[in-house]
């Protein structure tokens, strides 16, 4: 998915590029295609530092949102995919 397509759907109004939503969907996106990437190069631990940073920044993410209205939490956890 593009960034711009990513943005267009979790935006909550027009040019809405910072909401909780938008981040923790673009950081979702940039996570599971290091994962991929890292699956074919297990040594590149750069790149692993990279996503051990970008994971716990969408941690920080959720749970603010968790905090301030759990209903937005739910929706974007069930639209993302993220609890199992």
């Amino acid at each position: 998915m593009e960034k711009a397509e990513i943005i267009a759907k979790f935006a909550s109004h027009e040019g809405d590029t910072g909401s909780p939503e938008v981040q923790i969907a673009l950081l979702t996106e940039r996570i599971n295609h290091l994962n991929a990437h890292l699956q074919i190069h297990k040594q590149d631990n750069h790149s692993r530092r990279g996503l051990l940073k970008m994971v716990g920044k969408r941690r920080g993410l959720l749970d603010y949102l968790k905090s301030k209205d759990i209903e937005r939490y739910r929706a974007i956890v069930a639209a993302l995919e993220l609890r199992k």
